[in-house]
């Protein structure tokens, strides 16, 4: 008995000697930043956002290697993710002995957050005790787990402990949804959400927030148009995906760049007018008279001029 005691104790200590050490880590890493090295300091920032990314998609395996690699094994939280993926990966199998065990594990922190998880867990295992005709055993395990959560949340309660009459087979819409595949998707949801609030984490992946912040200053009607250019990060579907929820950038003063250099067209570089009325710089349309004998030809319509043709363009 004492030894296992002293065991736990050991356990614990262990575990709180780790975090203290990540803690303070971290803590260094933030009081490091200054001007004299802002470009490793952010280096190693990205590198803990790609992390963050990769532990999300569950690439454990590349993320240990570039955490090890870059030696910031304690700014990251593989260890954390790990346990997180086990979980996740045991309610996609349909059981939930592990979500309920993590569930133990951080009992104190959940009960503070009034998290609903265990319960919701609950529900469905007595659904599935349902679902496969086991009522005397759905009813005794109603009993002991569900009980105890009648003070708080007798409404729900009583919904699911309806289906011991209308069975897995009922087609009445409000049972029948308890009974959809889709409900082990929603505590799938539900538990990452629990995680990163426990954590502190965000439920969006901090490189899909840092890409958003920067698709935000460039987000424009004309780039979702099929005329938007290559160089627009926005031609591409993932930015787009990225950018639909954001508003689009405030842009006070437009800036004119060439189709042809897709360099920006000012006083230095001032646009000149094609008698098709297609706009280029003054610059893109000199190099190719001076390539084709005083010849410009419209790379968009084909259409061909004399450099002589062409009308200088003032920006207001």
């Amino acid at each position: 008995m004492l030894v296992g005691i002293d065991m736990q104790l050991e356990e614990g200590s262990n575990v709180e000697n780790l975090q203290a050490q990540r803690c303070r880590a971290r803590i260094d890493h933030l009081d490091s930043a200054d001007v004299e090295n802002i470009t490793e300091w952010n280096n190693t920032k990205l590198k803990r956002i790609l992390v963050d990314y990769m532990l999300r998609m569950s690439y454990f395996e590349t993320a240990s290697k570039l955490s090890e690699s870059s030696n910031i094994s304690d700014l990251v939280d593989i260890d954390i993710f790990r346990e997180a993926k086990k979980v996740i990966d045991a309610l996609k199998r349909r059981e939930v002995a592990s979500a309920l065990a993590w569930c133990a594990d951080n009992k104190t922190r959940l009960k503070k957050s009034k998290s609903k998880l265990e319960f919701q867990l609950r529900l469905q295992e007595f659904i599935e005790l349902v679902r496969a005709d086991s009522y005397k055993q759905a009813i005794l395990y109603a009993r002991k787990h569900l009980t105890p959560w009648g003070a708080t949340h007798m409404n729900e309660l009583q919904h699911v402990l309806a289906t011991l009459a209308f069975k897995s087979t009922t087609e009445c819409p409000k049972y029948k949804a308890l009974f959809e595949p889709q409900q082990w998707d929603v505590l799938v949801h539900q538990f990452k959400q629990e995680f990163c609030k426990l954590y502190g984490m965000t439920m969006e992946p901090l490189l899909n927030i840092y890409l958003q912040a920067g698709l935000t200053a460039l987000k424009t009607p004309y780039s979702f148009e099929e005329g938007c250019t290559k160089e627009d990060p926005l031609s591409q579907e993932s930015f787009r995906k990225l950018a639909l929820p954001l508003p689009y950038s405030k842009q006070e003063h437009s800036k004119l760049v060439c189709y042809i250099s897709k360099e920006l067209m000012d006083t230095e570089n001032p646009p000149q007018v094609l008698p098709n009325g297609y706009v280029y710089s003054t610059k893109a349309l000199k190099e190719m008279a001076d390539k084709n004998k005083g010849e410009i030809k419209c790379p968009r319509t084909g259409f061909v001029c004399n450099h002589t043709d062409l009308v200088k363009a003032y920006i207001s």
